[in-house]
């Protein structure tokens, strides 16, 4: 498969790259500050660069060219903490996105979700419970936004975009990639996953097509 990937600088980014590369796609890597890429992926053959905004239709239109999916580790910047701009960017970035996909005929989207995100399917948990709110409290704007990635992936036309929202936990840099799918409170999913985890997991995804159009929460066991 050709895919893009969004988000390829941070560290769940470059998991999904290098686990890319290591099943033979071909990658397109859009990025905004390339030179975070190690030199590994940058002088990989089956690695094309694109650089450019998340605000760029253009750019990313032209990264779009005969890609089969589109894998996103996008989410806010730890670091940024509490100063995540207020304005919903990511989720604004989302709907460009998604207009540029249908324009490209450019249907199967991935893409990195958290707890923030509810689901029909959840039950409650304590544990997310706590969580999601020290997020919702100490770093509001982020949190407003992942909710808002969530409801602009969400409302897209079933026959316009297949899509899977995977969910994450609090990520580790453990190597392990097994990996749990269901729900919060489920009585199954816990609050760790390894990034390696989760890249495994999407591109697993993107190849069964076992969760389209479901918001699965992922954790280690």
């Amino acid at each position: 498969m050709r895919l893009l990937i969004l988000g390829g600088t941070g560290p769940s980014g470059l998991q999904l790259i290098e686990q890319s590369l290591a099943l033979n796609h071909a990658v397109v890597v859009y990025v905004r500050s390339p030179q975070k890429l190690p030199q590994t992926i940058s002088s990989n053959p089956s690695v094309n660069i694109v650089v450019g905004e998340l605000t760029d239709e253009e750019k990313l239109g032209a990264a779009m060219d005969g890609v089969h999916a589109v894998l996103s580790a996008l989410g806010p910047a730890v670091k940024n903490g509490p100063f995540h701009p207020s304005d919903t960017p990511l989720a604004r970035a989302y709907a460009l996105l998604i207009s540029i996909m249908k324009a490209r005929d450019v249907r199967r989207l991935i893409a990195l979700g958290t707890a923030s995100m509810k689901d029909e399917h959840d039950k409650f948990s304590l544990e997310f419970s706590v969580l999601v709110g020290g997020v919702a409290v100490f770093a509001h704007n982020a949190y407003k936004d992942v909710v808002a990635i969530g409801e602009t992936i969400r409302a897209a036309p079933p026959e316009e975009l297949v899509w899977t929202i995977a969910r994450v936990p609090l990520l580790t840099e453990k190597p392990d990639r097994e990996v749990i799918a269901g729900y919060i409170g489920d009585g199954k999913t816990r609050t760790r996953l390894s990034r390696a985890a989760f890249a495994a997991f999407v591109l697993k995804e993107v190849e069964a097509n076992e969760w389209c159009r479901k918001a699965p929460l992922i954790s280690s066991p």
